[in-house]
């Protein structure tokens, strides 16, 4: 199928966004409201494949299409979909799938620099939208997803799965409600295995398979600096968020789940580094980050090297490694896992253990044919907000300088929380033979933030506000009027 010009897909879009705010009388109405939800989905090579299987066992759930910017990655999924007795459609253009009109919603797995581009496409076509994490590769466009969301009436999930957990909203209502006390601060943690990326000489060659335009999207067209294509363009600013806004942004909205916040913290301070080996990655395997909340911090611990050198064992604290824990007055909760949380008194005795989770497709689903976005468990703004703390971390890591221990252990001396996590952080990195002297950290910087505003302000404000958004490449322009 060729793919559309310019001119009839904003026609096709134009249809489509008239359509797209019915009322609810309007909208039981058309296709999917009391039959099949007929469902694309893109991106196929990591989450994709999980979100075929998740929403393919869902009762009144037809997945009609598929889309993917990698043909072999493509032919695969497709095939792998008849052999379980449904019939696909196959795209390399997402545009092309979005101007289907026989299509509900569509879920988006692409890399994380596609996200906010293909979820504003999506509802500006009348398309209800699950949408993976990080929702957004920045902050900016996380709010253009927000406003696109609102102006056509769609429904959009973030794919934070944990917010369909019942374990963990039991676990969140019986901490408000006092039975601990108040919460003196909550700590994200992951700790999960990064190997090294390797180096390469000179940047390999795009698979033949991949259509690079497209799969590049907004990014700069250049070669990748990467030996493995799929997967490893999470490690590369320009395409990902490290693994704070990979892995740990799950971990970072249960956290402000606990905390009760509603938006990025008004000061965030970081230090860490691409530490234990030199590769061609960018974004940190290690990092300390400081949410500077008024009620009670939040911070976020991320280890990619093993407990000590040579081990295949990561570290743990408080017994998680990818999980949470929730401090409070008279005790704590710690969350080790999506779908389990175990609350404790100050002397570490099990006071009760919440444990069970419902599925997020589902709520999804169901929520694209009620129409009632109270329902929905994880609506764009949380997951925008959670993006956001990711995104604002990255940013004071950015901007940061290389400074030794002690300078580090200055700027945190008036925290005895950061203090502390600073020399965990320093045994950790000392029993992996990282020397701070000849390899020093990264002391980010201290950024000032207005959540309302959603600007960054003080002194250093121009460099920070620079990197809130990103230079898009045409014609993939997230658009400031959605």
């Amino acid at each position: 199928m060729a793919v559309p010009s310019r001119r009839s897909f904003l026609k096709t879009f134009s249809l489509a966004a008239a359509g797209a705010a019915l009322s609810p009388r309007a909208w039981a109405q058309v296709a999917g409201a009391n039959t099949d939800i007929r469902l694309g989905i893109a991106g196929l090579n990591g989450r994709g494949k999980d979100l075929i299987r998740e929403f393919g066992a869902l009762p009144g759930v037809r997945i009609v299409a598929l889309c993917d910017a990698d043909s072999a990655v493509l032919a695969a999924a497709a095939q792998a979909r008849r052999d379980a007795g449904g019939e696909v459609r196959t795209f390399a253009d997402l545009r092309e799938l979005l101007a289907q009109k026989d299509i509900d919603a569509i879920a988006l797995a692409t890399p994380n620099h596609l996200h906010a581009l293909q979820a504003v496409w999506a509802c500006q076509a009348g398309k209800d939208v699950y949408l993976e994490k990080p929702v957004s590769h920045n902050l900016w466009e996380g709010r253009k997803i927000v406003e696109a969301a609102t102006k056509y009436q769609r429904v959009v999930q973030a794919g934070s799965q944990c917010r369909s957990s019942d374990s963990l909203a039991e676990a969140v209502e019986w901490v408000h409600a006092g039975n601990l006390g108040k919460i003196t601060s909550a700590r994200g943690l992951c700790y999960k295995r990064r190997a090294s990326l390797g180096l390469t000489a000179s940047p390999p060659p795009v698979p033949a398979t991949v259509n690079y335009d497209l799969w590049c999207g907004p990014a700069p067209l250049v070669s990748p600096h990467r030996a493995k294509f799929h997967y490893d363009w999470h490690w590369f600013w320009a395409t990902g968020n490290g693994d704070l806004g990979n892995q740990g942004v799950h971990q970072l909205d249960i956290a402000r789940w606990f905390l009760g916040e509603a938006a990025p913290a008004p000061r965030v301070l970081t230090v860490g580094g691409r530490l234990g080996y030199t590769d061609d990655g960018e974004t940190p395997n290690t990092l300390l980050v400081w949410h500077d909340y008024a009620a009670a911090p939040l911070l976020f611990e991320v280890r990619g090297l093993p407990a000590r050198t040579g081990a295949s064992a990561m570290d743990s604290f408080q017994g998680a490694s990818i999980g949470v824990i929730v401090q409070c007055e008279g005790g704590s909760v710690v969350v080790p896992s999506y779908t389990t949380a175990n609350a404790l008194d100050r002397d570490g005795k099990l006071l009760k253990k919440f444990t069970g989770a419902s599925s997020h497709a589902g709520n999804f689903i169901d929520v694209v044919r009620s129409r009632k976005l109270s329902d929905l468990r994880a609506p764009i703004q949380e997951g925008h907000a959670s993006a956001a703390l990711a995104h604002l971390a990255n940013i004071s890591h950015r901007l940061g300088h290389a400074a030794a221990p002690e300078a580090v252990r200055e700027q945190f001396r008036a925290s005895p929380a950061l203090t502390a996590s600073f020399a965990r952080l320093a045994e950790h990195l000392a029993a992996n033979a990282v020397d701070l002297e000849q390899t020093p950290l990264t002391l980010g910087l201290p950024l000032a933030f207005d959540p309302a505003a959603e600007r960054c302000t003080g002194e250093n404000a121009a460099a920070a506000n620079a990197l809130l958004t990103r230079e898009y490449r045409k014609p993939y322009v997230v658009p400031e009027s959605v």
